[in-house]
């Protein structure tokens, strides 16, 4: 660089370290000061000694600002200070419509929660907003919305203390128009699919979600697929996918996955990249070089993962897709018929490539635990395994799998043991991995407590910066903060968000990464995270000292795409 250049650059770091500093006007003062933390700014760069200040919701600089006048002052000596955490996979739809505090994962520093895993709050017509309603368990709320921006307005509107983005669900979009039937659609219904999703593109979803092992997903053709993503490509729009298998069909599964993305020259991501059951576990290596090397060759393609050797979903996913071809109306009338249920129990045992036994990739019915029923009468069985459930039922599991599903009129929330350590920390250490924790965020207390749940609604993102990075050192700290902020929001196209950077929105967070860990377990889940001292969200303190201060400054953000 030229002296006269470095001469520029010097002029203007001071310029902006020091500009309305000393000066007494209230327009000129700061919101916030973070002073003497060690700042990871979520490129990947090694922390550094640095302040953070920020005015209204936006963050002003990063540099040499001890002096600046602010109203809130924080000594961030020993802290990380880091962007706001994004949360690729959320579950929240329906917690922070009744406590928007997104306690969960605010005391884990996420400040973005990302919706729409092939099943999406919108569009709805009104016999889907029916459907939902009478499958509402411990959480009730009424349903007025019809368009996944009207849900996402309206989260906005009641007010929650994250912000919050959706893909809209090809799960969804098929049920809009063809319903819960395994049909194929007809070209006059294709055409309507791709105009909904045309409508949700414009309105700001982030392109198209999948999740391809559960009905009515399950029916709809590679083609099918590869068309709706054609349009959200229009609009520069992404798909993701919980891909047609993660297990026996894994490799097959990352193929269709690939080719969708190819055909239709669209960005795309995978679901909670795992190998589901002990005999696919080494195919692990196999999918890596299926992507990097697609990845190579131009397409862009990357992965998240959650940090837990557990998966969690219901019952169904350990019955034949047939059996919901029609909606659970039309499945408990097949549970229910003597005749039907021993071919359902002969398809639950037998292995299969045709469609995704959960249950058979766990390995048996001691590693399937049952965490969420509807039925009062049904909670005490909450927290057992299935195998203990059919114990004391005097039963066989197959009759325990089908007569649970019956009783409770739910799909039951289940958590099943599928995955290996080591590719859990080999997933880690791919660069083009983020994390997403496939479950809701809630507050440990009142309703929430009616059910169990899996531990990674409150660890997910604190065990990668404890277990993964401060114990085991899988990866640095500075990486661990790239794959949390800088990498996903790149990916997702979020304006101005995922870096410390002057002009960004203050989505910020301050931890110690020497206390910073995950409490939650399988036996005990509702336990909050520690560590997390400080979470702005759009420059409002909403974790102060590590408690909630109550403040919901999120808002809705909008894909590229958006055009009203």
């Amino acid at each position: 660089m030229t002296s006269w250049r470095k001469l520029l650059t010097v002029v203007l770091l001071f310029t902006l370290g020091t500009s309305s500093l000393g000066q007494s006007s209230e327009s000129r003062s700061y919101d916030v000061l973070l002073k003497n933390g060690t700042v990871y700014d979520g490129t990947g760069a090694a922390g550094r000694r640095a302040d953070v200040l920020i005015r209204g919701d936006q963050i002003v600089g990063v540099g040499d600002f001890k002096n600046a006048p602010a109203k809130t002052v924080i000594d961030a000596r020993g802290l990380a200070i880091a962007p706001g955490f994004i949360n690729m996979l959320s579950w929240a739809v329906d917690d922070l419509l009744v406590d928007g505090r997104s306690l969960g994962d605010i005391k884990q520093g996420v400040t973005t929660e990302i919706f729409g895993e092939g099943d999406s709050m919108g569009p709805l017509t009104a016999e889907m907003r029916k459907r939902r309603l009478d499958a509402q368990g411990d959480l009730k709320f009424p349903i007025e919305w019809t368009t996944l921006a009207d849900y996402l307005q309206l989260l906005e509107r009641n007010g929650v203390s994250c912000n919050v983005a959706s893909y809209v669900g090809a799960t969804t979009i098929r049920e809009y128009v063809i319903g819960l039937e395994d049909k194929k659609a007809t070209p006059e219904q294709l055409q309507q699919m791709r105009d909904l999703v045309r409508q949700e593109m414009e309105a700001g979803a982030l392109g198209i979600g999948s999740s391809l092992i559960y009905a009515p997903a399950f029916y709809a053709p590679t083609e099918e697929l590869i068309e709706l993503c054609k349009v959200a490509a229009q609009y520069k729009g992404k798909y993701i996918s919980h891909m047609r298998s993660e297990g026996n069909k894994l490799l097959e599964a990352v193929d269709e996955f690939l080719r969708i993305a190819r055909e239709a020259n669209i960005p795309a991501e995978i679901y909670h990249l795992k190998a589901a059951g002990q005999s696919n576990w080494p195919k692990m290596a196999q999918v890596i070089a299926k992507i990097e090397q697609a990845r190579k060759a131009g397409m862009r393609v990357t992965a998240d993962m959650y940090t837990y050797p557990a998966g969690a979903t219901g019952l169904d996913a350990a019955m034949p897709p047939w059996v919901l071809d029609g909606g659970y109306e039309a499945a408990f009338k097949r549970l229910r018929d003597p005749e039907t249920r021993k071919k359902i129990a002969a398809e639950i045992r037998t292995p299969t490539g045709k469609w995704e036994n959960l249950l058979l990739a766990a390995g048996s019915p001691e590693r399937v635990l049952l965490v969420g029923f509807k039925n009062e009468e049904l909670k005490k069985y909450t927290g057992k395994t299935l195998a203990e459930v059919a114990r004391l039922r005097n039963e066989d599991y197959t009759d325990t799998v089908m007569n649970l599903v019956l009783e409770d009129g739910s799909r039951v929330g289940t958590v099943y043991f599928m995955m290996s350590e080591e590719n859990i920390k080999r997933q880690i250490k791919l660069p083009w991995v983020s994390f997403g924790s496939d479950a809701g965020s809630m507050p440990a207390e009142g309703v929430f407590l009616k059910s169990s749940t899996h531990p990674r609604a409150y660890g997910n993102f604190s065990r990668l910066l404890g277990k993964y990075v401060r114990e085991e050192k899988v990866i640095s700290l500075a990486e661990a903060v790239r794959r949390l902020t800088g990498l996903p929001a790149a990916n997702l196209g979020l304006e101005r968000r995922g870096l410390l950077k002057g002009g960004y929105f203050a989505d910020v967070v301050v931890f110690d990464p020497q206390t910073i860990a995950d409490k939650a377990t399988f036996e005990q889940p509702h336990q909050l995270a520690v560590g997390m001292q400080h979470v702005f969200v759009n420059g409002a303190h909403v974790l102060k000292d590590g408690a909630h201060t109550g403040a919901k400054s999120g808002r809705a953000l909008w894909g590229p795409g958006k055009t009203k």
